[in-house]
């Protein structure tokens, strides 16, 4: 297979891994690949909005929390989930900017 989608176990979505560089794909392969993407694409507003249900309880619990080392770990853990949503979003603008280029 000259293209495949693999599971990102960070992000929790499968992520395009093409083997060639995007002009050498046919026509149908690369509608093949916007397809499959768009589908993709289309499921990570919601799994942003589940990883900002977490980070709300998160700080919730850091606000209550006395114990130091604790709120460390609570922060860490919040900060790690931030990163993952700047990520998702970084994704989720890959089909935007390709079509804005290719518009040009």
């Amino acid at each position: 297979m000259r293209y495949q989608f693999i599971l990102d176990e960070r992000l929790g979505i499968p992520l395009p891994h093409l083997r060639l560089d995007w002009e050498e794909y046919t026509g149908e392969e690369r509608a093949d690949i916007l397809l499959e993407w768009e589908e993709i694409r289309a499921t990570i507003p919601d799994r942003i909005l589940k990883i900002e249900e977490v980070i709300i309880e998160k700080t919730r619990q850091l606000s209550e929390e006395e114990n130091f080392a604790r709120s460390c770990e609570l922060n860490n853990e919040i900060h790690e989930l931030a990163s993952l949503i700047n990520d998702l979003n970084i994704w989720f603008r890959v089909q935007q900017d390709h079509d804005t280029k290719t518009h040009q």
